[in-house]
């Protein structure tokens, strides 16, 4: 829940800032100017990246978490069966072991959306997020029924 939270409130105060950045980038229209129209064009085009990216990061975060509530439903989310030093980080040789199995499992069926899944937390907990989202991201397009890119 806290997470959630703390997505929520740095979505809109992302949203704030594009629509004050985009306010300025119409006024520096406004003034008619070659130089500022240029400039306000260029303002204008930094917030409407940012939506996109806040858009498509939304989306991917909610069809994730959709997939994480249907494998729960159906009792195949991931055990955390690692081990963690005294600080409560996760152990390394534990994390590489249990990604090692996770591994295994989607080499063994590629072309099952769970196990795409649970080597997403894999390469979550080994602290490899690019390639823990590129699972997930084959995960979901998997479980949607897209066709998937081979690596």
């Amino acid at each position: 829940m806290r997470a959630k939270l703390s997505y929520a409130v740095t979505a809109a105060v992302l949203v704030f800032y594009f629509v004050l950045v985009g306010s300025r980038g119409v006024m520096l229209i406004q003034s008619g100017t070659l130089v500022t129209v240029t400039f306000g064009v260029a303002v204008l085009i930094l917030p409407v990246i940012g939506l996109w990216f806040l858009w498509k990061n939304t989306q991917f975060v909610r069809r994730a978490n959709a997939l994480a509530a249907e494998l729960d439903a159906e009792g195949g989310l991931p055990v955390d069966e690692l081990k963690r030093t005294p600080a409560g980080r996760i152990d390394r040789d534990s994390a590489d072991e249990v990604f090692a199995k996770r591994k295994a499992e989607t080499e063994t069926a590629p072309d099952d959306w769970r196990n795409w899944f649970r080597l997403a937390v894999a390469y979550h907990d080994a602290r490899d997020t690019p390639r823990a989202r590129k699972a997930m991201q084959r995960a979901i397009a998997l479980h949607d029924g897209r066709p998937v890119q081979q690596p």
